[in-house]
């Protein structure tokens, strides 16, 4: 499992690893039921505390991402498709409004901006 955290972020290194551990499970990278590095492991490889990797998998654990088992480890959870997909079109929805608001900003229409949505669409 690659995770590459950046220390000159301003995202917090525990909220770095919840959400390439998120995309991971969302995109299919780890699959349910697959198990995560030990907090312990992933804390070595990382260079960082234990603490951080603790904190990160309880986040995702309350947030019905993995399940953790005393003596066992981290398990990717099996995971609802339709609230996999709600939390993809809620990400699209911010990074839209986020593009929104620039192209107001510079002055595009609705129908220039729609017009490079409908492009990017159909090139990717």
């Amino acid at each position: 499992m690659d995770i590459i955290i950046s220390n000159s972020d301003k995202i917090p290194i525990y909220e770095q690893i919840i959400k390439q551990i998120k995309d991971m499970i969302v995109n299919g990278t780890l699959k349910e039921g697959e198990p995560l590095p030990s907090m312990r492991f992933l804390a070595k490889e990382l260079r960082i505390s234990m603490i951080t990797t603790k904190r990160a998998y309880e986040e995702l654990e309350r947030e019905g991402f993995i399940e953790s088992y005393v003596g066992k480890g981290s398990f990717v959870k099996v995971v609802n498709q339709e609230y996999i997909r709600e939390i993809i079109q809620k990400e699209m929805e911010d990074a839209i409004s986020i593009a929104v608001e620039k192209a107001k900003l510079s002055g595009i229409s609705k129908e220039e901006f729609l017009e490079v949505v409908q492009w990017i669409y159909e090139e990717s």
